[in-house]
């Protein structure tokens, strides 16, 4: 499944689409209800792309709600953020009624997914190995209301091999300028089995442990998208701190042995904290 993602980006870099030399985007519906988060969970506006109108190919981004609710005496709770492709394929319940006419695509630096360990959750963050945004093909619904309401489900497939250690499905990710066209081409307002071939798990991409705070619907930091081993505030860091604090103990046991004058007095005078460092180092543990 897909249930958080990232999207910590400029709008004018999210606008440009790196990675997609060949799509161009028009108006930006709404742009200001989107604020570039790292941490994006259900029930947040972010920007999705879709055709302006059906006869057009001009297309547009507009900040939508993520979320698709199952009817509209339904809780807000009670909704869909993702959409199985098998189902869309089938036509079955109510994706049947958004494949035609309402599918768009759900702008993003990577997502997360949380490997399951024992008895402990790991999150992952995934993201192309070339850094380019990533798309997800998406579905839409527009709300009968007298002011609209645009809400968007992710599509989720089967996961790939180099993923299925991780989780049993993954997002959809269209690759290529081709693939988004074909996907947004709305013309016909009909489903072909071209379209269901778009939804196959894409291969290509990188993983990595991210930190656990992450798992906080609201909480936001840069570095939730950084790899846990090398963050400027992770375990990397850490080590470095204990060799360095390991090097000065070593450099001051050297100068005491070099020591003219072996005083006993003076050894005795050595504040006791000094020799505790080294061994509180060696107790410490990598969770």
């Amino acid at each position: 499944m897909c249930g958080r993602y990232a999207l910590g980006l400029q709008r004018a870099e999210i606008r440009a689409l790196p990675g997609y030399p060949y799509l161009e985007i028009g108006e930006w519906v709404n742009e200001d209800n989107f604020v570039p988060r790292y941490n994006i969970a259900p029930n947040s506006w972010a920007p999705v792309i879709r055709r302006s109108n059906a006869s057009s190919p001009d297309l547009q981004m507009q900040t939508m709600r993520w979320g698709i609710p199952y009817s509209k005496l339904h809780a807000k709770s009670q909704q869909a953020i993702n959409a199985r492709s098998e189902n869309i394929v089938e036509g079955a319940g109510m994706w049947n009624r958004y494949r035609s006419s309402n599918r768009c695509v759900v702008v993003s630096q990577g997502y997360y997914e949380w490997q399951t360990k024992a008895k402990a959750k790991l999150p992952h963050f995934t993201k192309h190995a070339d850094g380019k945004v990533m798309l997800m093909a998406g579905l839409y619904h527009v709300s009968d209301e007298t002011i609209p309401n645009y809400v968007f489900a992710i599509i989720t497939t089967n996961a790939s091999t180099s993923l299925s250690w991780l989780h049993d499905r993954q997002p959809v990710i269209l690759t290529s300028d081709a693939d988004v066209t074909k996907w947004l081409d709305t013309s016909s307002n009909a489903w072909s089995a071209e379209l269901g071939k778009l939804l196959r798990p894409a291969e290509g991409l990188i993983c990595y442990q991210v930190p656990k705070e992450v798992g906080k619907v609201g909480a936001e930091s840069p570095t939730f998208v950084q790899p846990v081993a090398t963050r400027k505030d992770g375990i990397e860091a850490m080590f470095a701190k204990q060799r360095t604090k390991q090097e000065g103990n070593t450099k001051h046991d050297v100068k005491r042995k070099r020591s003219p004058s072996p005083v006993i007095s003076s050894v005795q005078s050595e504040p006791a904290g000094k020799e505790d460092e080294g061994t509180e180092c060696k107790k410490l543990k990598v969770e």
